[in-house]
Parts: C-alpha cells; sequence; structure tokens
C-alpha cells in the first residue's frame, strides 16, 4: 500500500503505523484520515499481524491536533460529516480485535489526544505533552475526546482539561490515568516492543474477546456486563487455543497457539 501522509511498516507481528507529516507537527487533514483508515482495515485483516503500534515522525509531536486551515472552511453541514468520518476512523481503532498501543513522542494536542485515547493502551516519553484545546478555537472536540477523556480520567478531570483548555506534561497525564508508562525519549518504542511481545505470546481469541469484553462492558450495568464476560468465557472455551493452552500448562511447556 502507498501512503502520502502515513508510513506502514510489518515485522515480527508488529504493524508499525507512523503519521508522517513533521512539517506541521503531524496535524490530522481528512486525507490523513482516511489513510489511517486503510491502514487500520489492512491490518484488522492481517492475520500474521498481532499487535500495532502508532506513533508520530519526528521529535516535537506525535499528533499536535486537527489541520486547522481545513477545519475553518468547514460549515455546519460539512463539519458534522467531517466529525463523523474522523470517529469512525476512531472507532476502527479502539475496536479492531488486535492491541494498538500509542507511542507518544511529543505533543498529543486536540484530534492527536484523542486518538490517542482510543487507543488500547498509551506510553509517552518525558517530552510529551497533551491537551483538548479546542474552546480556544470556538469549538468543543470532536474525535471522541468529550466521551472517551471522561472515562479514562473522571469527569472532574476531563472537565477541566476540557473547558480550560489546558496542557499537561506526560508525567501529569500519568498520574491522572491518561497514559499507562512514561519512558524515557529513546526507550519509548522499545518499551511498546517489549509489551507487544509479552501480547504476542498469548492467545490471539483471547486477546481478541478480552478486549471486547473490556471495551463493550464499559458501557454496560455490571450485570450485562458479566453476562458479556460469561458468554465470551465460552466462546474462549470452544477453540482449539483453549485446548492447548491448558494441556501445554499441564505438560509444563510453552503453548503453539494458532488463533483457531
Amino acid at each position: 500500500m502507498t501512503f502520502e501522509n502515513i508510513l506502514l511498516e510489518k515485522k515480527n507481528s508488529i504493524a508499525y503505523v507512523t503519521v508522517n507529516r513533521p512539517k506541521v507537527l503531524n496535524a490530522l487533514n481528512m486525507a490523513t484520515m482516511e489513510e489511517l483508515r486503510a491502514a487500520f482495515t489492512d491490518i484488522k485483516n492481517d492475520a500474521t499481524i498481532r499487535v500495532a503500534m502508532l506513533t508520530g515522525s519526528g521529535e516535537k509531536a506525535f499528533i499536535a491536533g486537527a489541520d486547522i486551515g481545513e477545519l475553518s472552511k468547514q460549515d455546519p453541514v460539512g463539519a458534522k460529516q467531517y466529525t463523523h468520518r474522523g470517529q469512525s476512523v476512531l472507532d476502527l481503532i479502539e475496536n479492531l480485535g488486535k492491541p494498538v498501543i500509542a507511542c507518544i513522542n511529543g505533543f498529543a494536542l486536540g484530534g492527536g489526544c484523542e486518538i490517542a485515547m482510543a487507543c488500547t493502551m498509551r506510553l509517552a516519553s518525558e517530552n510529551a505533552k497533551f491537551g483538548q484545546p479546542e474552546v480556544k478555537l470556538g469549538i468543543i472536540p470532536g474525535y471522541g475526546g468529550t466521551q472517551r477523556l471522561p472515562r479514562l480520567v473522571g469527569k472532574g478531570i476531563a472537565m477541566q482539561l476540557v473547558l480550560a483548555g489546558e496542557m499537561i506534561t506526560a508525567q501529569e497525564a500519568h498520574r491522572i490515568g491518561l497514559v499507562n508508562e512514561v519512558t524515557a525519549p529513546a526507550d519509548l518504542i522499545p518499551r511498546a516492543e517489549a509489551i507487544a511481545q509479552n501480547i504476542i505470546a498469548n492467545a490471539p481469541l483471547a486477546v481478541q474477546y478480552s478486549i471486547e469484553a473490556i471495551n463493550q462492558g464499559l458501557e454496560m450495568t455490571q450485570a450485562q456486563g458479566l453476562y458479556l464476560e460469561a458468554t465470551l468465557f465460552g466462546l474462549a472455551c470452544a477453540t482449539e487455543d483453549k485446548k492447548e493452552g491448558t494441556s501445554a500448562f499441564l505438560e509444563k511447556r510453552p503453548a503453539q497457539f494458532k488463533g483457531r
């Protein structure tokens, strides 16, 4: 696949997706969003890929936000469609069925923070900065910021970040639960790769069902979530991987999972 705004590399069962617009701090225009849709659709359908990693090109930014020039031209009807298109790309990433690790190597503002929140987990380098500054432009977050942020950090902190448009450090993002870990810049990708390899060693369908149980369960009552968990547990028990995993444990040998 040939892209103009992103890079896609695959190796060792990992797909590396890089937003590659460093001159504009990797800002998200709709062309870039559609390339991300194509890349993650390819990853979803590629059985050889077990984990995806998303980062930004250069040393300054993960994704510094939306392309303001493009956004400024939107009328009300177009803006609604624009937002829905972007939201659908983030929904694809969130519910890919494979873990997506955001490797946040600089500014993650506006749409950049939102796309990071759609990932399965977030690692940040020490120089990363986060924020939802849309109110400073007379708009509100449009790629899920008003929905995913309070689910991750709680209503009060989300209100403060969105209403004040404050930018916070990687360390503060870790303190409030927005990111999983903070690393030195040079350690960001290696740490993500280490987590990815731990995931790759596990049963693919069990990983997929776990993602589904957590993502869907957050939108349910606890009783409904437990019912979903039991259903997916039953499905997992019908797989060849369950038989292999339990047999390998009892036989004290490494399991050889096949995703079936």
